[in-house]
């Protein structure tokens, strides 16, 4: 296991394989490293370096009680990549990883960041508010509160379902990809994975987006049952300077893994522009 010790103590898990040009993945909410497994392989087999870690708090990564915070996640990210010294990097993150990616970019990258991927990310701002009344209401983040704290073994089960849109009708429902959700989620901590609620719900990157020069690219499923698409994806590209959007009818939140050969092609498609 590689770990890298943090400045405050906290240890972070990261696997950092292969030779060629620098990708990078952040995961999302309350997932590992573990969740990137379909693009990995498919980038290392393309002659990339593939670098992912495991969020402080979860997977195997240890399981602080403090900093459950996207300006702290963005600070992590940024010391394993100066203590990898990795430069032209692209960042891909997902869900809560895609907000990760943007604050990272426009605040710690400092000449590091070649481009990002935004796939079913949390950015502009999730929750509903006076300045984002499109947003998801207070209540629904509330009840994933109380899910977690009080229901999380069965809730990471039930999750799984709108996560991956397999409680549509005519779904294909793969018994292994929610067994291992399920296997990711219980991995983290508790406190790591109910602090980040309100990060992932409640951060506003607007002037995120705004600040950012590298080309972004934004892909966002129009099914997504999590971070619904209109409020976000198509929201984001349109802050951004340089953004590009791509939106799938009919894709859930889950589309890394279940619609992995369209996602990678769209990504080593950017990658490659």
């Amino acid at each position: 296991m590689s770990t890298l010790k943090l400045k405050d103590g906290t240890e972070i898990f990261y696997k950092d394989q292969g030779q060629g040009p620098v990708l990078m993945f952040h995961h999302g909410w309350p997932l590992s490293s573990d969740d990137w497994d379909a693009q990995v392989i498919f980038f290392l087999q393309r002659g990339y370096r593939v670098v992912t870690h495991d969020r402080r708090g979860h997977g195997r990564s240890s399981q602080d009680i403090y900093g459950h915070t996207i300006e702290q996640y963005a600070a992590d990210a940024a010391e394993l990549v100066e203590f990898l010294d990795l430069k032209d990097v692209i960042h891909i993150g997902h869900s809560t990883g895609g907000g990760e990616v943007i604050r990272y970019v426009n605040k710690y990258a400092d000449g590091r960041a070649k481009k990002a991927v935004l796939i079913s990310a949390v950015p502009p701002i999730m929750v509903q508010n006076e300045s984002n009344p499109d947003g998801v209401p207070m209540e629904v983040f509330d009840n994933i509160r109380d899910q977690t704290l009080n229901n999380r073994q069965q809730f990471y089960i039930d999750l799984t379902l709108p996560f991956y849109g397999y409680n549509r009708a005519g779904a294909d429902i793969k018994e292994g990809i929610r067994r291992n959700w399920w296997r990711q989620g219980m991995m983290g901590g508790i406190v790591a994975h109910y602090e980040g609620i309100k990060a992932f719900s409640e951060t506003d990157f607007t002037e995120d987006l705004k600040a950012v020069d590298i080309p972004v690219l934004v892909l966002h499923g129009e099914d997504d049952q999590i971070v619904p698409y209109e409020n976000a994806g198509v929201k984001s590209a349109k802050l951004l300077k340089n953004g590009t959007l791509i939106t799938y009818p009919g894709f859930p939140h889950g589309m890394p893994t279940t619609e992995a050969a369209t996602i990678n092609k769209d990504i080593l498609a950017f990658i490659e522009s």
